[in-house]
């Protein structure tokens, strides 16, 4: 079951960051249109600057579960060298609880802020305003599964593998 989930973790973790690819180029794509139809077509899209602000959302919220699996996000490793490696493992332990807890309440409060705004529309997009905070809700899903996936490995004396490896 343990070979299950960590398999499962990596493989969404690693689509995360297929997406979030993509929705950097998808980013880059459309501010180039933007800056095109300004200054060459003195016609900017109406779309444009909404749909890049939606991607960057996602982009940025993938990217941080991403880091939090694969162990690329601000950590406090250069004070817990200086500890004990059995207070080490539990220091560890109470950061992974931390993050995870703080990625449920992003979750939450992220699916609330969604669910309020859902019935207003984005103008240029025509899409519900929901869909800005989605990311949040997504990304604080994730945040708790792969701190879970760092407690185990760590109760069973093991490493996370990123996702890239």
């Amino acid at each position: 079951m343990w070979r299950a989930f960590v398999a499962f973790n990596a493989t969404i973790s690693r689509w995360c960051m297929y997406v979030a690819v993509a929705g950097l180029i998808g980013i880059v794509t459309t501010v180039a249109l933007q800056v095109f139809g300004r200054y060459v077509l003195n016609d900017t899209p109406t779309w444009a600057e909404s749909t890049a602000l939606v991607l960057i959302l996602y982009v940025t919220m993938l990217g941080a579960a991403v880091g939090v699996r694969d162990a690329g996000h601000i950590g406090l490793e250069s004070l817990l060298i200086l500890v004990p490696d059995g207070l080490r493992l539990k220091l560890e332990v109470v950061i992974h609880v931390l993050v995870g807890t703080f990625g449920l309440i992003m979750a939450w409060n992220g699916a609330v802020l969604a669910e309020s705004v859902m019935a207003y529309k984005i103008p240029t997009l025509g899409l519900p305003e929901g869909i800005n905070h989605l990311p949040l809700v997504i990304a604080g899903i994730l945040i708790a599964l792969f701190s879970l996936e760092h407690i185990v490995a760590l109760w069973r004396d093991e490493d996370v593998i990123p996702s890239w490896h």
